[in-house]
């Protein structure tokens, strides 16, 4: 079965059309226990909602898949990376990253005033203020929100 989630990026930072550009990236800089343990349950090929966070609107931007399942983040030993992690070691990594590849970007973007607003995602971490960038979404939440961008 195939897993499905929404990962946050800040668009002015690294946007959907980055990664329409590259194709493939790794997700790195994840500093929060919750998103990375969701990493780790990645398999390849489990799809991914492309959400821009921080931006004026936010929202969901187009579709990435997983292509690679999770390994160390190698920011983390890189002391002048802003994601240096000092108790990391090749040996006892703290954090994790998955490659994701470019999908499709979304013929329609989906502000989050919009997806708020959507009854199917009443209980959708997303909707419930939550700042967590790597999030599960069920195949309800899928449905409703990749008919919304007309995916």
């Amino acid at each position: 079965m195939t897993g499905r989630w929404l990962m946050k990026s800040e668009p002015d930072v690294f946007g959907i059309d980055d990664l329409a550009r590259v194709k493939v990236e790794g997700w790195n800089g994840v500093r929060n226990y919750q998103a990375r343990n969701f990493m780790k349950t990645m398999k390849t090929g489990d799809e991914i909602l492309f959400y821009h966070s921080n931006a004026e609107p936010p929202g969901v931007a187009g579709l990435a898949r997983v292509a690679k399942t999770a390994y160390p983040d190698p920011t983390q030993f890189d002391r002048k990376s802003d994601y240096f992690e000092p108790r990391a070691t090749t040996a006892d990594p703290v954090w994790y990253q998955v490659d994701v590849r470019f999908v499709r970007k979304a013929p329609r973007f989906v502000p989050l005033d919009e997806l708020r607003g959507m009854p199917e995602l009443a209980a959708m971490p997303l909707v419930n203020k939550s700042r967590l960038s790597v999030q599960p979404v069920t195949d309800a939440q899928w449905a409703a929100i990749v008919k919304a961008a007309g995916l």
